[in-house]
């Protein structure tokens, strides 16, 4: 068999493809059905060729086509791992997540219990083997949703329908073939198979292919970080991906190559997005969408063709063997959907299943290339006798034709009976909401469309009275929906806020305004606001967007290895991605503004886009009282990042300037090459960024404070030795209320919050807190917060007491200090609450966060102006 014919039988097979859908969509049938159908005739119509001897001299193309030179390994290591990264990329991770438990269920535990099922009921009638009934139980539990998920988005079937049957269909290949290849080895060693042998195999399976496309995944991500601009060599990497992890898998690591595509898959869909621009992320997709076209098409196509060749000899006993493993595949799929199901609800494990789904679940479970290609294996296998090869080549083909012919072809009628073809109520209503507001805009275009051409009047009234008809049904059925709650409206009005927060953050990063780096989190921040809307509404979408500012766990360890070990550069890094991220979302939020006036108010109507818009106020304001706080504190390096957004959205008008002068033919090629050139030079100047400068070096601390200013050079020197620098984020907690003092805390700039009792004061610049404790013992009498950003300097107790020794005037300004404040506090024991006279928060010593105060009144001033201000208990 010759490679160009060969290759001539691919290329008319590729033809046929490209008819098959269009044809398909005429018929009103699943393409995977026509497409089995259109490879049963061509194997069988050229076999029939070569056996009459007319052959109209296509003799050698007919060769091809009756005797493929397929064999096994062109479907589980070319077709496969293309169809499974495919099927993953597109898949909703977080919604996946949501429904684990089933899908575990229908992949894993459905596809152990049809496989006990089916090699028990077949086995006493066919005669055979029970571990080859077992293998054959196996090799049909498998399931290809190609043809059922085209159904679903013809007929509109339900999200969660579509996500449960994707889910169960990436897993169950995995369990499937994983069971195969340990029943197959037990039959031709002839060795015993335990329980507890098995299980612990089909975990190393599944837990080594887990690791290995989580890392393969992550490996992928970071090259992407490197070529993240080149979509040609992005698309290369993520085609070397999947049959590079399927490979070492199977091959080297002996583990499930399956689930390692599935993982690296996920990995890839969810990080992807974030480190590539979205531009290039939709060339990717689109390409791999047409890879998936053509390995699902060709895959039904070639298994097709093996099907006469499979199907040979079949007697009545195979017949009545199919009647039973048909019924007993359908028994144990229903057993798992309507026993063991409803056990997850229970354990609220899961959401409940409505009977619907079950049903078209259960009757959805279509056979594919999987199935075919495992068979294949078996009449390849050189260990079992002809009489094996044929009983499983017959049934499993058998079974594969059926669900296709008969389930394939009666899910259509079977999801319209059940009416999980209609959208719920609250849909409807949406729908004709949108339907009226996007035919008015139409009815506008059409009129403004008229003025601008110079069209009649009347035919532009003729051309727009079909729409004035269709806004009129719409906002009639709309009307009938005015009961829809405003609750819901505003939890959708919350998701499709969410949902275009992602979707502008994407355009700035494509927009090269922003960093993919400072974005990823943010997209995942939107992410989550809208998972936790859609759960649980406006409650749900607020607690995430407090949360997306708060402090992630990188920074909280960086701010301790900081705090304890000094080295600063991580904490440098997550507090600079930090401020970047507060300014990004400042820009963003902003930008909501118009799209929930102008878009989800006249949708959703005009008190829920109040209701949202306030959602969103409350989103503003919070970002910007946590920017300012880091404004306060690093005002040069805010300006900085400002000032350097502006660049990048100079930069980017400018290339779009550029590029429209080549698009107008108004510049030449090379002239137009030499100011990307340019381009990219400003842009590598603009992305490098500042860097963020901490401040907090002892003797620059040192020098801000007044208590030290009368100190020579030598004696700076020596207090270097004693004090330690610590660096306080807002919210943080220094000194607990009841906790023994062990150190005194210098304020170098910030503020903190000194609460006792019921009064609070705030402390700044200059202050320093925690000496009654070292002075005179007891414990702490107050609780103390950082307000702001702060500086702060620390003095530990032994320490504490060599200053003092060491350095008379400092020892007799902190004692007056606490004299005074004992004296001012008689009832406490040891402790000072403070103070301050005309402020409803007690507020008046340094209580503001201006870190800019470059008041020259030396330390003993200073300190009695702030003693004539306390005047009650608290317990620093």
């Amino acid at each position: 068999m010759s490679l160009p014919y060969v290759l001539a039988a691919v290329a008319g097979l590729l033809v046929i493809i490209g008819l098959t859908e269009p044809l398909a969509r005429r018929l009103k049938l699943p393409p995977s059905v026509l497409l089995a159908g259109v490879g049963i005739l061509l194997g069988g119509g050229a076999s029939l060729l070569l056996y009459s001897n007319v052959l109209f001299g296509l003799d050698n193309i007919a060769v091809v086509f009756a005797f493929p030179p397929l064999n096994s390994e062109v479907f589980l290591y070319i077709l496969l791992p293309a169809l499974l990264f495919q099927a993953s990329l597109s898949l909703d991770v977080r919604r996946l997540m949501e429904d684990a438990a089933p899908i575990f269920l229908l992949a894993v535990v459905a596809v152990i219990v049809s496989t006990f099922a089916i090699g028990y009921a077949v086995a006493p009638v066919s005669g055979e083997p029970l571990l080859l009934c077992l293998l054959l139980g196996a090799i049909v539990a498998t399931t290809d949703p190609v043809a059922v998920i085209a159904i679903f988005r013809d007929l509109g079937a339900p999200a969660r329908l579509t996500r449960l049957v994707e889910g169960e269909s990436l897993l169950n290949d995995a369990a499937a073939i994983a069971l195969f290849v340990l029943l197959l080895e037990a039959l031709t060693s002839g060795t015993d198979i335990t329980p507890r042998a098995a299980a612990e195999t089909l975990a190393f399976s599944a837990a080594g292919g887990l690791l290995a496309g989580l890392v393969g995944g992550w490996c992928a991500l970071a090259l992407f970080n490197v070529v993240r601009h080149v979509p040609a060599a992005l698309m290369t990497i993520s085609l070397a991906l999947p049959y590079l992890v399927y490979v070492v898998c199977e091959l080297a690591l002996d583990v499930s190559g399956v689930i390692a595509v599935v993982a690296a898959a996920l990995v890839v869909a969810t990080g992807g997005p974030t480190r590539v621009p979205p531009d290039a992320w939709t060339q990717v997709k689109a390409i791999w969408d047409q890879l998936a076209f053509w390995a699902s098409s060709l895959i039904f196509v070639l298994a097709s063709l093996l099907v006469p060749k499979l199907l040979g000899g079949v007697d009545f006993g195979d017949l009545l063997s199919l009647v039973v493993l048909i019924a007993a595949a359908l028994a144990a799929r229903a057993a798992v959907l309507f026993l063991l199901a409803p056990v997850l609800t229970l354990a609220r494990l899961s959401e409940r299943m409505p009977p619907s789904i079950k049903a078209v679940i259960l009757w959805g479970g279509l056979r594919g290339a999987v199935t075919l290609a495992l068979a294949l294996a078996v009449t390849e296998n050189t260990m079992l006798d002809q009489d094996q090869k044929r009983f499983i080549a017959v049934l499993a083909t058998g079974f594969t034709l059926f669900t296709i012919l008969v389930n394939g072809l009666s899910l259509r009628p079977l999801i319209r009976l059940l009416r999980l073809d209609q959208l719920s109520p609250f849909d409807r209503a949406l729908r004709d909401e949108v339907l009226a507001l996007a035919l008015g805009n139409v009815r506008e275009t059409v009129a403004t469309a008229a003025d601008e051409y110079d069209i009649a009047p009347a035919v532009a009234r003729e051309a727009g009275r079909p729409y004035d008809a269709r806004i009129a049904a719409a906002k009639a059925d709309a009307d009938k929906a005015a009961d829809i709650l405003d609750r819901d409206r505003v939890t959708l009005g919350l998701v499709a806020l969410a949902d275009q927060e992602r979707s502008i953050l994407l355009e700035h990063v494509n927009d090269r305004t922003v960093s993919l780096r400072i974005v990823s989190q943010l997209i995942v921040d939107a992410e989550r606001m809208r998972e936790n809307a859609r759960a649980s509404g406006r409650v749900g979408y607020r607690r995430a967007a407090r949360r997306s500012l708060g402090y992630p766990i990188a920074f909280r360890v960086a701010l301790r290895i900081h705090r304890y070990t000094g080295y600063d550069r991580w904490l440098i890094t997550e507090l600079a991605e930090r401020f970047e991220r507060l300014l990004v979302s400042r820009i963003v939020l902003g930008e909501l503004v118009p799209y929930v006036r102008n878009r989800l108010a006249p949708l959703l109507g005009e008190r829920v886009g109040e209701i949202v818009e306030d959602i969103l106020a409350l989103r503003r304001e919070s970002v910007a009282k946590a920017l300012a706080a880091l404004r306060l504190q690093y005002p040069d390096y805010a300006n900085d990042l400002e000032r350097r957004f502006l660049l990048r959205i100079a930069t980017q008008h400018e290339d779009r300037e550029y590029r429209n002068l080549y698009h107008d033919h108004l510049i030449g090629a090379e002239l137009y090459s030499a100011l990307q050139r340019g381009i990219e030079q400003t842009r590598e100047s603009v992305e490098r960024g500042p860097r963020l400068d901490l401040g907090m070096r002892t003797r620059d601390l040192i020098a801000q404070f007044p208590l030290f200013k009368g100190l020579t050079p030598d004696q700076i020197d020596r207090v270097v030795r004693l004090l330690r620098p610590r660096f306080a984020v807002p919210g943080e907690r220094l000194i607990r209320k009841g906790d023994r003092g062990d150190s005194v805390y210098f304020i170098s700039s910030g503020a903190v919050e000194v609460a006792a009792e019921e009064r609070r004061v705030r402390l700044g610049r200059g202050d320093f807190i925690g000496e009654l404790a070292l002075l005179y013992g007891g414990r702490r009498n107050a609780d103390v917060t950082a307000l702001g950003y702060c500086q702060l300097l620390v003095l530990e107790g032994e320490a504490f007491k060599k200053l003092v020794d060491r350095y008379p005037e400092i020892g007799a300004e902190v004692e007056r200090v606490a004299q005074a404040r004992l004296a001012a506090n008689p009832a406490t024991d040891h402790g000072v609450e403070i103070s301050g006279p005309g402020r409803p928060d007690g507020g008046g010593s340094r209580a503001s966060y201006d870190d800019d105060d470059d008041e020259e009144e030396d330390a003993s001033a200073r300190r009695f102006a702030a003693l004539m201000r306390w005047r009650s208990p608290g317990g620093s």
